[in-house]
């Protein structure tokens, strides 16, 4: 007897088989190569905006921080050099090793790499268990901005604009430490032009904090995560042994023939080495009061305008140890000494608020230099200032107009502003 053996239809459940595991295989390869492209394009992300925090330190002169700050940029994108499991790689060369800018000073290369576990691809080849992803960036190369506005204030809006308020800074940059994602507000039309705007806040919101008409110019470079700016500017010295008067400014008196007209220092009062000193400073009751030329004008306490008396100064300086209160509708005219051929400081404010108001017709040119104040600027449709500000905060409204330079005692610091080169 003869035993036949049916196999047909066999082939045909080997191919199905195999062409399931094939499918299965291309879709692993699909999801995983997937996912490394996404991991690519992080670790991308990373190496960029690494480069840049690294050439920012750089070019600032601050080289020993650049792997500590494109270690904290990598690891906000994802990329954890010090994580304990699978850490990150990330590698700084300066001047850059590889490509067109190898060995080129001023640029900064950064190598961002971390090796990434396969999802399904291990089931079908135990060899590839993971994947190192890559990314590379050179940064550098970018407008020098030293810096003419610098607020110092660590939180909260440090810089803050409405009502048609204009910052115009063409040459140089404002630098703004806050942290915080509201570090910058501009508003109500009004605006920002300037060389650079950088802030220590590596999550600004700029939908949120420039609209309502607000602006910031189209040429105005915008960093965020740049270095705190921190000048030190010597507050003038009281001479030892020097009379300290009383306001001097009474209004008027027969000492003045009744004109309230006060030309300061006034007869009978010694300065010492170019310094005189007062107790407080109040031009209210004044018919005008004008500082002679070449003095510095050491002020213990407050310095306050008011009552329309116009004030006049011309190359003088002033230390201010209380606050500064310039009112509204006085004509104020006051500039600084002149240093290498820009304005030095005209006020040097110890105190904790500075307010100028506009006045018709004013004009004010000199650095102010009041690290512990808050800066209000308002209703300046008629008043010019060609200042430098560093200070906690500056509050701009009301039309106010502030015209910067970068004054040469901020030429030291420096808000690079990076950018990628390749």
């Amino acid at each position: 007897m003869k035993i036949l053996k049916d196999e047909s239809g066999q082939a045909a459940i080997l191919v199905a088989t195999f062409m399931a595991i094939l499918a299965l295989g291309f879709m692993a390869l699909a999801f995983d190569g997937g996912y490394f492209f996404r991991q690519k394009r992080m670790a991308q992300a990373a190496a960029d905006a690494a480069a840049i925090a690294a050439a920012e330190e750089a070019s600032a002169g601050n080289t020993s921080n650049m792997q500590s700050v494109a270690n904290a940029i990598a690891k906000m994108n994802g990329f954890n050099s010090s994580a304990t499991l699978n850490p990150a790689t990330v590698q700084i060369n300066n001047p850059p090793v590889y490509g067109q800018y190898a060995g080129t000073a001023g640029y900064v290369e950064v190598i961002v790499s971390k090796s990434v576990p396969t999802l399904l691809l291990g089931a079908f080849n135990h060899n590839i268990t993971s994947m190192t992803v890559t990314g590379r960036a050179v940064a550098g190369g970018g407008q020098s901005a030293p810096t003419c506005v610098c607020l110092e204030g660590p939180s909260g809006m440090g810089l803050n604009m409405s009502n048609d308020a204009q910052l115009n800074a063409t040459n140089c940059g404002v630098t703004v430490d806050s942290s915080s994602s509201n570090a910058v507000g501009v508003v109500g039309s009004a605006s920002i032009n300037a060389l650079s705007l950088g802030t220590v806040s590596t999550n600004w919101d700029n939908s949120s904090n420039v609209n309502n008409s607000g602006s910031i110019s189209s040429s105005t470079k915008v960093v965020t995560g740049v270095a705190a700016c921190s000048p030190t500017i010597a507050a003038p010295t009281l001479p030892t042994g020097i009379t300290c008067y009383a306001n001097p400014v009474q209004g008027y008196i027969a000492s003045n023939n009744y004109t309230g007209v006060y030309t300061l220092p006034i007869a009978g009062e010694t300065a010492t080495s170019g310094t005189i000193c007062y107790t407080s400073m109040d031009t209210s009751n004044a018919a005008s009061v004008t500082f002679t030329p070449g003095y510095t004008y050491y002020i213990q306490g407050g310095f306050t305008t008011g009552g329309g008396a116009p004030v006049t100064s011309t190359s003088a300086e002033f230390y201010v140890g209380g606050t500064i209160d310039i009112a509204n509708g006085v004509t104020m005219n006051m500039s600084a000494p002149t240093v290498n051929g820009s304005p030095g400081t005209l006020f040097y404010a110890a105190g904790s608020t500075v307010t100028i108001q506009g006045g018709s017709n004013s004009n004010f040119s000199g650095l102010i230099y009041a690290p512990n104040a808050a800066v209000t600027l308002n209703n300046g449709t008629g008043t010019t200032t060609n200042m430098d500000f560093v200070a906690q905060s500056l509050t701009m409204a009301g039309g106010a107009a502030l015209n910067s330079y970068a004054s040469t005692n901020l030429g030291t610091m420096n808000s690079s502003v990076a950018k990628m080169a390749e």
